[in-house]
């Protein structure tokens, strides 16, 4: 649909998903971010690892030149012009689309299955990562393989210098991170988003030693 090569929702392919749904003779209005984001991002990296077409001619970014649709600025934005446009789709983050009652679709993953996205099949995308794969655990974790984990999924960030020029807010911060690691499990849930898994909140903790002041010493 985002390139442009299914025009309509009673495209084969769309019936082909849908066994029993009689889908409309329709033309299809894409709508996408038209200010960078992160959610954009995901999205287009998404689409990158199950499309080698989209990879090669568009790829994945903050902001890239989609071939077709209408862009609104922010989740608000997608969302508005969803609600006006007849026959359209989006994409907005799990949290904007819940707490606004927004209606989705299911999205077939890796091992070919329709989970729902909801807290447990984010979880499930997180549990089957490998996380070390990548320095400081900085993986994508879009299409992970499982059959109840949900295809797009990603993790929320801190970048922090392993040579700590203000070791003492250095320090704060990764206070407040342990505190968070500890206690805002509930925290997260409240608010639409998914904890760490254990295993891997323990394995950036230790990695935390290698943040250290100018005599090597680590700040926390």
């Amino acid at each position: 649909m985002y390139q442009g090569t299914i025009k309509k929702w009673n495209d084969p392919k769309i019936v082909a998903l849908n066994p029993g749904v009689k889908l409309p003779d329709a033309n299809i209005t894409v709508v996408y971010r038209s200010d960078g984001s992160g959610t954009t991002f995901v999205w287009t990296d998404y689409l990158s690892r199950v499309s080698p077409e989209w990879k090669s001619k568009i790829g994945a970014n903050t902001s890239v030149q989609f071939p077709v649709g209408v862009g609104g600025k922010g989740n608000e934005g997608v969302s508005a012009s969803v609600k006006q446009i007849a026959n359209s789709i989006g994409y907005v983050e799990y949290a904007y689309a819940k707490q606004n009652k927004l209606s989705y679709g299911l999205v077939q993953n890796r091992d070919g299955k329709f989970p729902a996205p909801d807290d447990k099949s984010f979880q499930a995308a997180a549990a089957n990562a490998n996380w070390e794969a990548a320095p400081g655990f900085g993986i994508i974790i879009n299409d992970q393989p499982g059959a109840e984990a949900w295809p797009i999924t990603s993790a929320t960030f801190i970048l922090m210098h392993k040579k700590a020029d203000k070791p003492e807010q250095s320090a704060a911060a990764l206070k407040f991170f342990d505190w968070a690691f500890k206690n805002g499990d509930k925290l997260a849930l409240d608010l639409e988003y998914v904890p760490m898994p254990a295993n891997v909140k323990d394995k950036i903790r230790a990695s935390w030693k290698g943040i250290t002041d100018a005599s090597n010493k680590p700040v926390f």
